[in-house]
């Protein structure tokens, strides 16, 4: 990842948990660094910005309005962040994932890919992808937490994938899902302060963790 901001300097970064925070498509990592103020002080957030330029923003892979994509995209843009959460993981207590639209699909990728690796992780007005491939090769030992954030309303996700990701969730997450009514296609202050409960229940009291995966 050849941007990224994080939300503590590096000398104050050792042994907290690490939250690996990714944006929606055509936007970039501002979006997520906005966002750090309302997580629990505990975590590192790392904003990282997309690989693939989109116009004057970024994204993970190519996406049209019914969310078709290349998956060979998919894999490349997913082995670039596990790379770089690889050369960092080791200064931190734990890893989990946030991520908003088109970072909600590869959050889930990630967790799909790499399993044990993830403590929690979040999605905010997203989706998870239909693949056959990535079906056929997940596994998952225990459920891992997932929060799914969203707004019924939202126009941008369109109700096959929405449908889809509700049945993938249930059938292989510890789900929490939580919708906000007049939200939209982003995120809300409401929806944040349950995201931090979330965090804080999952991560960071050890009693009700359910890994150690990493």
């Amino acid at each position: 990842m050849e941007t990224v901001v994080w939300s503590k300097p590096e000398d104050q970064r050792a042994d907290t948990p690490l939250l690996v925070m990714m944006h929606g498509y055509g936007t970039d990592e501002s979006r997520m660094v906005r966002l750090f103020e309302y997580l629990p002080a505990e975590f590192t957030c790392a904003a990282l910005r997309a690989p693939m330029d989109i116009g004057d923003h970024y994204g993970w892979f190519l996406l049209d309005y019914f969310l078709a994509n290349d998956f060979a995209d998919v894999i490349k843009a997913a082995a670039a962040v596990q790379a770089w959460i690889n050369s960092v993981k080791g200064q931190h207590s734990s890893v989990s994932l946030l991520g908003y639209s088109q970072g909600m699909a590869m959050a889930s990728t990630l967790l799909r890919l790499h399993p044990k690796d993830y403590e929690a992780v979040v999605g905010l007005s997203g989706f998870v992808l239909q693949n056959e491939l990535l079906s056929l090769t997940e596994s998952f030992d225990t459920r891992p937490p997932f929060f799914w954030g969203r707004d019924k309303a939202d126009l941008v996700i369109n109700e096959d994938a929405i449908a889809y990701t509700g049945e993938w969730l249930q059938e292989n997450t510890l789900l929490t899902a939580r919708t906000y009514p007049g939200m939209g296609h982003a995120m809300s202050k409401t929806e944040m302060v349950d995201v931090s409960s979330f965090l804080r229940h999952y991560v960071l009291r050890p009693e009700v963790s359910t890994s150690n995966r990493r």
